[in-house]
């Protein structure tokens, strides 16, 4: 196994910089490297910028307009956007569904629905947890009924990630009662826009609007959205679920975030502290090890090999890393990083104002109270981590 970069890919890495930096705007960096709230309105500008270039879908294969990149190529190019200050790429299209219909969609779905996709125009959500089927994603109650050429579903999804800016969802819908439950399941393709289709937000404890409940009374979705055959998309759920955890990982934010613990620990006095910094080795050395179990996957994938199931393992481990990277940025900013005044938030205050005249003199703390809380549901959404502990155990023990 050779962890190292070849010179071909060192050039590569070069060149990813160079373009991601001159091509990110400025505004919208500044804001991912403080934690300051991004708008549809950010999240879509990149993503438009990346589609022009034929990279919003990077991890796409030439043939459905991809770049066609290598394992590795595609973890230097994440690593670049990553330390580069660009905001996640909303995985719900390009990174998701997109492989769903590329592997089991039919030809006119691909012509359908993946440009769309790639150019960043059409914004996807994912319809799969519902009350009471979280991490049981069999016991989805949703009911999609065939009706001549069209389905009547009727049933609600929840913590549909910022589902009021979706265009389009991907669900989980039961369509036979009558077999074992994860025999009865179809994946179907929704337009948001529906009749029936109501978006209802949830407030979360940080204060912010980034998930819904999403209700279904009688819409009336063409059987053609159905992707590949009726009762057969817990096989897709699968496959799905499986880039959605590798996903959740994401080694590279962890590597940024955790230098953004490093600067608000020099900036508020406590990176001298013996303890504190000791908190960070500790941080540092999962990060590494986190990012040893991602290059030793892709190693085995670019030489052919078959790549370790670890899925489940690197969600676990990558989710648990985010939550202690937003504890220790609250526990440097101290009581500076209490402050959350929903009513100044969504007036515009985030902090900036406050450089150099905030008590410590740090523009970051402000959020950092609202991160620390939304982080708390890293460990749970994706299958949670005691069931993703389940599945590493019956995978590797047997």
């Amino acid at each position: 196994m050779d962890l190292q970069f070849t010179p071909e890919q060192e050039a590569f890495r070069q060149e990813m910089r160079t373009w991601v930096r001159a091509n990110l705007p400025a505004d919208i960096s500044h804001k991912v490297h403080n934690a300051l709230r991004l708008s549809k309105d950010d999240m879509q500008r990149w993503a438009k910028i990346l589609g022009a270039k034929g990279l919003h879908g990077y991890g796409w294969p030439k043939e459905f307009g991809g770049p066609g990149w290598d394992a590795i190529q595609r973890h230097i190019f994440e690593e670049e956007c990553a330390m580069a200050g660009s905001p996640r790429i909303v995985p719900f299209g390009p990174v998701m569904v997109a492989p769903v219909i590329m592997a089991f969609g039919s030809p006119e779905q691909h012509q359908r629905f993946l440009p769309g996709i790639m150019s960043g125009e059409v914004w996807w959500s994912q319809g799969y947890s519902e009350p009471g089927s979280g991490s049981d994603l069999a016991s989805v109650k949703t009911r999609a009924e065939r009706q001549g050429n069209k389905y009547i579903v009727n049933g609600q999804k929840t913590w549909t990630t910022l589902g009021q800016y979706g265009d389009w969802i991907f669900c989980l819908v039961r369509t036979n009662s009558e077999v074992k439950p994860q025999a009865g399941i179809s994946f179907l393709l929704i337009d948001m826009k529906s009749p029936g289709v109501t978006v209802r937000p949830i407030i979360t404890m940080d204060g912010e609007h980034e998930v819904n409940e999403v209700f279904f009374d009688n819409v009336e979705v063409p059987a053609e959205n159905l992707v590949g055959q009726e009762n057969q998309g817990w096989t897709y759920a699968k496959y799905l679920l499986a880039h959605e955890r590798t996903n959740i990982a994401d080694v590279n934010r962890a590597k940024r975030e955790l230098e953004r613990v490093k600067r608000i620990a020099r900036a508020e006095g406590v990176y001298d502290d013996a303890r504190f910094r000791d908190q960070i080795a500790l941080l540092e050395v999962d990060v590494i090890a986190l990012e040893m179990m991602v290059l030793r996957v892709l190693s085995a994938e670019h030489g052919g090999k078959k790549a370790l199931d670890v899925a489940g393992l690197l969600k676990v481990r990558g989710s648990e890393i985010q939550q202690r990277y937003s504890e220790l940025m609250m526990l440097a900013a101290g009581p500076t990083s209490q402050v959350f005044l929903q009513e100044a938030m969504e007036a515009g205050w985030q902090g900036d104002q406050f450089a150099g005249g905030f008590p410590g003199g740090n523009l970051t703390a402000a959020p950092l109270a609202a991160t620390y809380l939304n982080y708390r549901k890293t460990t749970i959404y994706g299958g949670s981590n005691e069931v993703q502990r389940n599945i590493v155990a019956q995978t590797l023990l047997g």
